[in-house]
């Protein structure tokens, strides 16, 4: 099998992920925060190291202030619904996926807030002059946008509208879901006030992880409250970070392949993985624009993406040229509107979406050639 689904789920995973998890399973075993045994120790210490890994990968300075979550979904319900108050004001993007555009539509919807949208071009490509527009007419509580487009590869330019927000009294949530692990994020530098992660992309853990960066200075209502492990003396949910946003037992196995797979991605370095990635999708842009009938959407310079490509074939339903992808040549991508509907109307391709690839660190220049050559083969066969 050709693995190109990477923006969904990273394949395959670095072996130590699954050393980690492990030996936390037959090794360890304990639960953190809940007793004081050498088990239950050890489990807390492998839950700060994958902390202290995500801090150093993101430039976080305090790693308490990095919660674990199940995926970068809940996430971004976790920022969305702990920071806004009823009257507030939202800007985001039409390229945003469904993790941001339901909840706030959502919070819409009951008359909680009001939502800008930011109209990005046909590659994706949205302009930090549109934030500021609207910041000089309303008072805007929250901006949320994705780094990277999940349909597109596009990267929006999330320092220069954090600056703008923050010249505006206003706060930045990105969502990191395309970039943590595959192209540099840097909440300092970059002036971020809350960061959305998912774990089983480009940081190589297992599904059912993720995390929130939340800077200090911004509160969270919590979405549940219970057992933390600290505090046990009181009723009422702790105050301290993370224990007030992390209620009830960690999925302490699957953060144990996380600090694995973060700590693989520092090791081996954020740029050494974006170069294979990028020199990889170079040549895949540069010769499927070639192939008669194809249609690229997303920037043509790669400088402006990430591995993420998605493409049409003129005269084929996306659906139909992904299963013989898979049943003819052993390859996997991914079609559809990928959960981005208003992603797909701003770049032409709704309804009927696209098909994506997604390439990985561990895919090569041999499997791009096969892919070039049966989407070629494909185009060929209806005229």
């Amino acid at each position: 099998m050709i693995y190109f689904d990477n923006a969904a789920t990273s394949f395959p995973k670095p072996k130590v992920v699954m050393a980690a998890m492990e030996n936390y399973f037959f090794n360890i075993g304990g639960n953190t925060g809940r007793s004081g045994h050498k088990m239950a120790i050890e489990a807390s210490e492998l839950v700060f190291d994958t902390r202290e890994y995500l801090a150093e990968l993101f430039n976080i300075k305090d790693s308490a202030r990095m919660v674990f979550t199940k995926n970068v979904t809940e996430s971004l319900n976790l920022a969305i619904n702990g920071f806004l108050k009823k009257g507030d004001q939202v800007i985001t993007t039409s390229m945003e996926h469904n993790s941001v555009m339901r909840p706030l539509r959502y919070l819409e919807q009951i008359g909680k807030i009001k939502i800008f949208i930011v109209q990005a071009n046909q590659e994706g490509i949205v302009d930090p002059v549109a934030f500021e527009d609207i910041l000089r007419k309303e008072k805007i509580k929250l901006i949320v946008l994705s780094h990277a487009s999940n349909v597109t590869g596009t990267v929006a330019p999330i320092s220069a509208i954090a600056q703008i927000a923050k010249n505006y009294g206003s706060h930045t949530l990105i969502d990191a879901a395309q970039t943590a692990g595959a192209y540099p994020v840097d909440v300092t530098a970059d002036g971020l006030d809350m960061l959305a992660f998912t774990g089983h992309k480009a940081l190589m853990g297992p599904q059912g992880t993720g995390g929130l960066y939340i800077r200090e200075g911004i509160e969270i209502e919590p979405l549940m409250r219970g057992g933390t492990g600290s505090n046990s003396e009181r009723e009422i949910q702790p105050e301290l970070m993370p224990d007030q946003l992390e209620s009830g037992t960690l999925n302490i196995i699957g953060i144990a392949g996380l600090g694995a797979g973060v700590k693989y991605v520092l090791e081996h370095g954020v740029m050494k993985i974006r170069q294979i990635e990028m020199d990889l999708t170079e040549i895949f842009i540069r010769n499927a624009a070639k192939i008669a009938g194809v249609r690229l959407y997303g920037p043509q310079d790669i400088n402006k993406r990430v591995s993420v490509v998605s493409l049409n074939i003129f005269g084929y339903d996306p659906s139909e040229v992904a299963y013989t992808l898979d049943r003819d040549y052993d390859i996997a991508c991914r079609p559809g509107l990928h959960c981005a509907p208003s992603a797909h109307k701003t770049i032409g391709a709704f309804p009927q979406g696209t098909i994506r690839f997604a390439f990985g660190p561990f895919n090569n220049i041999e499997e791009i050639n096969i892919s070039l050559k049966a989407l070629n083969q494909i185009s060929k066969r209806k005229e």
